[in-house]
């Protein structure tokens, strides 16, 4: 082994070979457990949602693998219909090229070479994070099984009534032309404004003021709407109103849904231009009138002089105009939250057009029924309650995109526009008797990538072949997702799994949080606190880090901002941490369900955790380079011979061993990966490296017992084989370079660790005897390095030590344990003095049982009492300063009480340890 721990070296070297030999493909034999990776987008790079979650599946994976599971992790990316569209498109426009002048079929083709050269960035990520998907089988959902099980879908839902083409209001990007999912809006607040116009009645009675933040969709009314309730509108229901600018007369009409505290409580009703106002329309039976085009500009079924404006230009002109009629009451500031495109920016606008529709109502109801039936559990258990609230009011779902990358909609039309739905224009014309000579012409949209996700579990099995594989690996085991897809990827894959297939998609969900920075901040570009995982992994300079985080802001303002910010978090850029480090600090935070903030201060402290794994292997190798497997095993009756100490420890370092295997096995049952991490880096860093590694070195030293030494090295060596294999889910690189030394050692080494069983606790092996003894050791040896601390006393300096008091069980464990005290605490005696008077010493307590440590000969009293009566000033004027607070009845009425408590907490503290130095102050007396 190197002299250090070096991530980079071994990492791709190891993945190399895991690949290449095909070690992450199922192997038959085992209960089966799968688990579908999300889809990543095909456009898409690691961010560090990413790395959490794919960390997750991969522990999950590797565990089960190694628990002798026949475990496939299905691998693949989702065609992202928008973003990849985009991508294309903008290389096209740098070549001044436009989509439509090149045509579908070309611009398809080009999406296709794109998706060869450079759409394979995230997988080569998730080999980096050391993902251990079946690479064999990667999946696209473009790819002609998937798209052959996309065709399917979408034609028996159409024969079963469960897929309609309808007129109906959706969220519309006019930038991209298309309808969107409420998943690509984002929805944050905005300054604007509130305006209030006058609307006259017909009759010349007078008028109602209405409030809109829109003013240009007033065009487009039907309707203007107060609360049956409403005091103010007494008697004029149903009188008629002359909508301004538009020679067109409108009703007032009551309806609950109106809030009677906003604004005027008189909102205008635009049908087609508004969601709740699209709803009210429809109990009021109202007129739909669509004022805009696809890009947002107004069409012809407005006045003349406003057609062809853009939306927010003709804006500007309603306002002016209705000021000039003096139909303008008033303008307020007001904060309102603007829905934008998550890939555009445009403002989202609400839009009556034709699209294609599932009838996700009556999909829904066995798909509540699978989780009240626990069918399909959700972990954290609350998050149900996230999957029924959305469930049972859902709406039906939007399925087609006006794009040309995705699943082309299977539905061709005649010369009269007659729709027909099948697998093919062959099918199609075959089915329904279509003479050959008949024009068709398919659907131009596509569909929703969600839609073609939404069957993910089983597409990727080979659906709708029902073929082995299908039949032996659904329904997966888990799904691992975060919260913010429960109602767009985890429910329809429910509804369209049940339907279709007539099983749930998966047993479990796990949920888990988001990554926020450590601030508990949402990462983002805007923000300019996004770290990238790989940066994480190799590093980045503070240049290059820079450039990142400014790249393509448009504001100076903000890029300054950021780029002030990022010099003071990262003065010298981000170190490279290597994976298993990053690995571990994902699991470290994953308490279930939470949000968890990744501070980089927490990596740091696994590199070190890696740098200990990697020293105490090298302490042990080279502290067992005579050891030979088996020839030297001890046997029975070889370890009955040892010193009792050394059985002890032996006890002792097998069962905190294999209390660890227990909470870890614990933890994975529940998806508390934090506690498999807790469990499995105390054991390590606290009880064998701290502890045994350090009772160890006695044996190993002592040359003249054989028994002992080959005893020792076999324990050290198994101990940390076992502990490398326990590691190995979490920390899948280093666990695999140590293996390969220790388990040669062994003789237990294979190809790869990761073919190698999980260590399982044997609970005959715990010895609570052994637990206590060690315990008891400890507990006297930090006793007596206490006592060093407190009264300066040089490690290197030899002490005695006197008992007093105890009982039968401290002078057993002294008896087995003495000669490991001497040598661990540098003590030359250690005497039983219960008579007497006993010499000037510091004393430490072990429950009854008082250790001294005579102070004569070992420090200079007149220094020591210099020293501590120094302290003590100093520790009692701080006290006066606490108290003089505590005691000011304005402090006590003003600050906070956390302020307060937390003075209270220092006061404490302080006569704590006031009380201590005047111990060690009494304890030199008569030196």
């Amino acid at each position: 082994m190197e002299s250090k721990f070096n991530s980079a070296q071994i990492e791709s070297r190891w993945y190399a070979q895991w690949e290449s030999n095909g070690y992450f493909a199922p192997r038959p034999g085992g209960e089966p457990y799968c688990i579908m990776i999300p889809p990543p987008n095909v456009t898409g790079s690691l961010h560090m949602g990413h790395g959490f979650q794919e960390s997750i599946i991969d522990a999950l994976i590797r565990y089960h693998r190694m628990r002798g599971r026949d475990t496939l992790w299905q691998v693949g990316t989702d065609h992202a219909g928008i973003a990849t569209q985009m991508v294309v498109e903008r290389q096209l426009e740098a070549e001044n090229i436009s989509r439509r002048e090149l045509g579908r079929e070309a611009f398809i083709d080009k999406v296709w070479e794109w998706k060869q050269s450079s759409g394979g960035t995230i997988t080569q990520q998730l080999r980096r994070l050391g993902a251990s998907p079946d690479w064999s089988t990667e999946r696209f959902t473009m790819d002609p099984g998937l798209s052959e099980a996309v065709v399917a879908t979408f034609v028996r839902l159409h024969k079963e009534g469960l897929i309609y083409r309808g007129k109906r209001l959706v969220n519309w990007d006019p930038v991209l032309r298309t309808a969107v999912s409420d998943l690509e809006v984002l929805s944050e607040e905005e300054d604007g404004s509130l305006w209030h116009f006058r609307y006259p009645f017909a009759d010349g009675s007078g008028h109602v003021v209405v409030a809109t933040t829109r003013p240009e969709t007033m065009l487009g009314d039907t309707a203007v709407a107060v609360h049956p309730d409403d005091a103010r509108y007494a008697g004029l229901l149903g009188k008629k109103i002359c909508l301004p600018l538009c020679d067109r007369e409108i009703p007032l009409v009551a309806d609950d849904y109106v809030d009677p505290e906003f604004g005027t409580g008189a909102v205008k009703i635009t049908p087609a231009h508004d969601f709740n106002d699209y709803a009210m329309g429809q109990r009021h039976d109202l007129e739909q009138i669509n004022i805009f085009t696809e890009s947002a500009t107004l069409n012809d079924e407005v006045p003349e002089s406003y057609r062809g404006l853009d939306r927010f230009e003709a804006r500007k002109r309603v306002v002016a105009d209705l000021e000039q009629l003096g139909l303008l009451e008033r303008i307020d500031p007001h904060r309102l939250k603007v829905p934008r495109g998550d890939r555009s920016g445009a403002v989202i606008e609400p839009f009556l057009t034709n699209q294609w529709f599932v009838d996700a109502k009556t999909l829904a109801g066995p798909a509540i029924e699978a989780v009240k039936s626990g069918d399909i559990q959700f972990v954290p258990r609350q998050w149900e309650n996230t999957y029924f609230a959305w469930m049972n009011n859902i709406q039906d779902w939007c399925v087609s995109r006006q794009l040309w990358w995705g699943h082309r909609i299977p539905a061709w039309y005649d010369e009269n526009g007659q729709c027909f739905v099948g697998a093919s224009e062959e099918a199609v014309r075959r089915e329904n008797d279509i003479p050959a000579d008949t024009r068709l012409t398919q659907d131009e949209d596509v569909l929703d990538t969600w839609f073609s996700s939404g069957l993910w579990t089983f597409s990727t099995l080979g659906w709708p072949d029902d073929n082995e594989r299908l039949q032996r690996y659904h329904p997966t085991s888990v799904l691992v997702t975060g919260f913010d897809i429960i109602f767009f990827w985890v429910a329809r894959m429910v509804m369209l799994t049940l339907h279709l297939r007539g099983e749930v998609p998966f047993r479990e969900v796990y949920v888990h949080g988001l990554v926020r920075d450590g601030t508990g901040q949402k990462m983002s570009k805007s923000k300019g606190n996004v770290i990238d995982p790989i940066d994480l992994i190799d590093g980045i300079t503070l240049d290059e880090l820079l450039q990142k985080r400014t790249a393509g802001l448009m504001q100076p303002k903000q890029a300054e901002r950021i780029r002030k910010a990022t010099e003071k978090q990262f003065p010298d850029g981000i170190a490279a941490y290597g994976t298993d480090a990053l690995r571990f600090t994902y699991y470290s935070l994953a308490a279930t369900g939470r949000d968890i903030q990744f501070d980089v201060g927490r990596i740091e402290g696994y590199r070190n955790f890696c740098n200990k794994i990697w020293n105490a292997a090298r302490f042990v190798l080279s502290n067992c380079e005579d050891y030979e497997a088996q020839a030297t095993t001890p046997t029975d009756e070889q370890k009955l011979a040892l010193p009792e100490g050394a059985r002890v420890a032996e006890r002792w370092i097998g069962t905190e061993l294999n209390q660890m295997l227990q909470r870890v096995e614990e933890a994975f049952a529940r998806y508390r990966f934090d506690l498999a991490s807790q469990a499995l880096y105390e054991f390590f860093w606290n009880e064998y490296c701290d502890w045994y590694l350090e009772l160890s070195k006695i044996a190993l030293r002592d040359r003249e017992n054989a028994d002992l030494r080959r005893s020792t090295q076999h324990t050290l060596l198994s101990t940390l084989e076992t502990s490398l294999r326990a590691l190995h889910p979490l920390m899948p690189f280093i666990t695999e370079e140590i293996w390969q030394s220790v388990g040669s050692k062994l003789g237990v080494a294979g190809d790869s660790i990761v073919l190698a069983d999980y260590p399982e606790a044997d609970p005959a092996k715990i010895d609570t005897d052994a637990l206590s003894a060690v315990q008891w050791t400890k507990d006297f040896l930090l006793a007596v390095r206490g006592i060093r601390g407190e009264m300066n006393i040089a490690p290197g300096t030899a002490i005695r030590v006197l008992l007093r008091a105890g009982d039968d069980d401290d002078r057993s464990r002294l008896a087995a344990m003495e000669d490991w005290l001497c040598a661990l605490a540098n003590i030359d005696t250690i005497e039983w003095t219960d008579e007497g008077e006993p010499p000037a010493a510091s004393t430490g307590l072990l429950g009854r049982l008082e250790i001294l440590v005579p102070l004569a000969g070992l420090i200079d009293p007149e220094a020591e009492l210099q020293r501590l009566d120094k302290e003590l000033n100093k520790r009692s004027e701080e006290l006066l300063r606490v108290e003089k607070k505590l005691d000011n009845p304005k402090f006590v009425a003003n600050a906070p009480s956390e302020v307060i408590e937390k003075q209270r907490q220092r006061q404490g503290k302080l006569q704590t340890a006031i009380s201590k130095l005047e111990q060690q102050r009494d304890s030199l007396t008569g030196l």
